[in-house]
């Protein structure tokens, strides 16, 4: 025999949160209906004896009290208070306000005791205030309603509420006007006093400093040092150009500067140049004495001492224009200078002169130039002590202004009164509000249903049954092979379902009309064909059918699965292992005087082939009853001889099919299942434990357990469980 271990789930995975909730109060809707109708009863008695409740209301536009009008005294009024809605509400939801407006009313209202701490808690609970808003906007408008039994009632704690806002409102307006002004009246002297000092302090500040606007005065310097830079700059440049150049006409003079001043001079100098012009006539006529005489002739002498005459006279005049001692010659070649000479020199003296005036300039520019450096390193000083005294004269000023503008506002405000605050929508008579019995009555339906869903949950976490085929699935880790449907009188003849499961015997229809329900044979062909995908790896020729408990309908399958396999050309053998309490033949309407337990005490040969009489079967079924109640059967199916008849069997039959007694409680099945190929064991749904399921199958483990199948399943999951069972 073929022997397989299959691995047992000891709890079942959970099925998706929502859908195992369903399933839970679809099966449990009777505790939900129940605890939905109960809920409604008491909500609808609770309803009936309430008392009706009235509600009146009426809105405020609304200023606070110590906020006055936008404008300067808004900083004085009241500096320690914080503006906001919030907290003027809590003002008027306050005891002291409560409790003047419940003395108004005391006298036609007695329960509206003021001195009453709970009589005042209840007067505010019963006073809602909250702020309007518009659009998502909050506005100054507030909504006032009082709720009480009496419709009169309401409008009038309204009205006298209204009077005790407005009075309160204009008094703490009256108060805060009048601390407001007290206080800017003795604020003036002083903030008067510290401008005169800052205006003091900042007037010593110039007239020790020479300065009216230190800014702007550092201003100019600075623009008038950036001027003297950029003028150093340009004479620089003229520097440089007048050095080249003078370096140029000094190498084409080729005299020192002294020297070419000195020529210019005698350039210039008319008496030098008439002297030189004499000394000139002087030498044309000795050159021309001296074609005819020699120097130390008598005739050549005179020529000779006027020249030496006009020579000395040239000295002379030399040395008035500043020549010093040259020698008359030297003299000579000096003041008889060509027109580019002259020219030259000319050049060469001017540009001497200009570079000398352009040094001189920007020596003066320098000199400028640290004078104002000196001066601008004193203003960051100045400057900084000018912008400390500057502030403190603006904000004194400053403080001064808002000090009069509002010592102004206040006394207009105080000679005006205050604003009072304005009624939007008077307090009518109370409209009913209670008790609404639809809201009641939706309230216990959905506490109802949470109770009931509730109590459905419980009821179910202590209910270990297999509800459905999934759990059933769960189970264990061997395939679920099949799902039978429910049987159903109404579904089989076309009539409102009656459902049979868990029904006595007696009470089913005939298996003939069972085997012939197109349901349940779709369903056990499915059966067979997953038998049939385990068979081609397996070789399953006998299969053992048993259950957890009694009345699981194994012995129905059994039939419909020898019914299925027979319609697909196969021979099979039924074979009632109940030796105990045996049912097949009941099933079939077949005697059963001779049957398996006979033909296990018996010594005579198996016979190869099992001759069955019955009409409702086909021809290829054969069906071997249990036969007479034995002593023991135990000892009996756990015989060699039993092993022998299964093997004979299996032979000569394609399938052999035994209906075997329950797992549990006695040892039969598993001395069947020892004799045969495989194991099928049947769970009812609604009916098998998932302990006892577990139980089951520990005692079939160590069998060839090949799969298991949900019996009694819903018809409205059951077809489509049968697209999953192979799965």
């Amino acid at each position: 025999m073929i022997a397989a271990q299959p691995t047992l789930n000891s709890t079942p995975a959970a099925e998706s949160g929502y859908g195992q909730l369903f399933a839970v109060l679809q099966r449990r809707y009777l505790w939900v209906l129940a605890a939905g109708a109960v809920s409604v009863a008491i909500a609808f008695a609770y309803t009936l004896r309430q008392e009706p409740t009235y509600i009146s209301g009426m809105q405020f536009l609304v200023e606070p009290n110590y906020q006055g009008k936008k404008g300067a005294s808004d900083a004085f009024t009241d500096a320690t208070v914080e503006v906001d809605y919030a907290t003027q509400i809590s003002l008027m939801q306050s005891s002291n306000l409560l409790k003047k407006a419940m003395a108004l009313l005391q006298t036609e209202y007695p329960e509206l005791d003021p001195d009453d701490p709970g009589s005042v808690n209840d007067f505010r609970g019963a006073l809602t205030i909250v702020q309007v808003a518009s659009k998502k906007v909050e506005t100054k408008i507030f909504s006032i309603t009082y709720t009480s039994n009496d419709p009169i009632k309401t409008q009038k704690v309204l009205k006298a509420v209204q009077q005790v806002y407005q009075d309160y409102n204009l008094q703490q307006q009256q108060d805060r006007l009048t601390q407001g002004l007290s206080f800017v009246d003795k604020q003036l002297p002083q903030v008067e006093g510290k401008v005169k000092n800052a205006e003091a302090a900042l007037e010593q500040f110039r007239q020790d400093q020479s300065l009216i606007e230190p800014s702007t005065e550092a201003a100019a310097k600075t623009e008038m040092l950036n001027k003297l830079l950029s003028d150093q700059q340009e004479t620089l440049v003229q520097i440089r150009e007048l050095q080249t150049r003078y370096g140029d006409l000094q190498q084409k003079v080729n005299l020192s500067p002294q020297q070419a001043v000195f020529a210019a001079r005698l350039n210039q100098s008319g008496r030098y140049q008439a002297v030189l012009n004499e000394i000139q006539k002087t030498e044309l006529a000795i050159e021309q004495q001296r074609i005819r005489f020699k120097d130390n002739t008598l005739n050549m002498q005179p020529l000779l001492d006027q020249r030496q005459r006009q020579l000395k006279q040239l000295q002379l005049e030399a040395s008035r224009l500043g020549g010093g001692s040259s020698s008359g010659e030297r003299l000579l070649s000096t003041g008889q200078l060509g027109g580019l000479d002259q020219t030259l020199i000319a050049q060469f003296v001017e540009v001497q002169g200009n570079l000398r005036t352009a040094q001189a300039r920007y020596l003066s520019l320098l000199s400028s130039e640290q004078r104002i450096r000196a001066d601008l390193q004193r203003f960051p000083q100045l400057l900084a002590r000018y912008e400390r005294l500057k502030p403190d004269i603006e904000s004194n000023r400053d403080t001064l202004k808002q000090l009069l503008k509002a010592q102004q506002d206040l006394g207009l405000e105080l000679a005006r009164g205050g604003f009072a605050w304005q009624v939007v929508e008077e307090a009518q008579i109370g409209a009913k509000t209670g008790p609404d019995l639809r809201k009641n009555l939706m309230l216990g339906v959905i506490v109802g249903i949470l109770l009931g869903g509730g109590a459905a949950v419980a009821r179910e976490a202590i209910d270990d049954s297999v509800h459905s085929s999934d759990e059933l699935k769960q189970q264990t880790a061997v395939p679920l092979l099949g799902v039978i449907p429910e049987l159903s009188l109404g579904a089989m003849s076309g009539k409102p379902s009656l459902r049979l499961s868990g029904q006595s015997q007696a009470l089913l229809p005939p298996i003939a009309q069972i085997t012939k329900w197109k349901p349940f044979r779709e369903s056990l062909d499915l059966l067979y064909q997953n038998l049939q995908l385990i068979n081609a790896t397996a070789e399953l020729h006998s299969i053992v059918i048993t259950s957890t408990l009694a009345g699981e309908g194994k012995s129905t399958l059994a039939v419909g699965l020898a019914i299925s396999a027979a319609r697909l050309h196969q021979r099979v053998l039924l074979i009632d292992a109940d030796l105990r309490r045996p049912n097949l033949h009941k099933l079939l309407n077949l005697p059963n005087e001779q049957g398996l337990s006979t033909l296990l005490v018996s010594q005579s040969p198996i016979p190869q082939q099992i001759e069955t009489q019955d009409a409702n079967l086909r021809g290829n079924i054969s069906v071997l009853t249990a036969g007479p109640t034995p002593a023991d059967p135990a000892k009996l199916l756990s015989s060699q001889r039993m092993k022998e008849i299964i093997a004979t069997f299996e032979k000569t039959y394609d399938l052999v099919i035994v209906d075997a007694p329950p797992a549990l409680g006695m040892v039969d099945a598993v001395l069947t299942a020892s004799c045969c190929s495989g194991v099928l064991l049947v769970g009812r749904i609604n009916q098998v434990t998932r302990p006892k399921l577990t139980q089951a199958i520990e005692m079939l483990s160590q069998l060839n357990l090949v799969g298991v199948v949900a019996n009694g399943v819903s018809s409205s999951t059951a077809r489509e469980t049968y697209y999953s069972a192979q799965d």
